[in-house]
């Protein structure tokens, strides 16, 4: 992977509890937010803070290695 790409890679940047999204029930939830330069992804999902984590950091590789990808062609 080369250095350009390295700083402009989608993150993990903020993990916290929060209140179920409107019409779900719960008190599980968390909001995780996904940042590369201007674009931001915010996401509520249940679970545990362990088990939030991991998909958070799932989805950004997945976008990541998509973008990857992409480039290549």
């Amino acid at each position: 992977m080369n250095e350009e790409y390295k700083e402009y890679k989608y993150e993990v940047i903020e993990i916290e509890k929060t209140t179920a999204p409107v019409g779900l029930l719960g008190d599980d939830w968390y909001r995780y937010v996904i940042k590369k330069g201007n674009s931001v992804m915010d996401c509520k999902k249940s679970g545990s803070l362990k088990a939030v984590t991991e998909h958070a950091e799932h989805v950004a590789e997945l976008i990541n290695s998509r973008h990857v990808r992409g480039n290549k062609k």
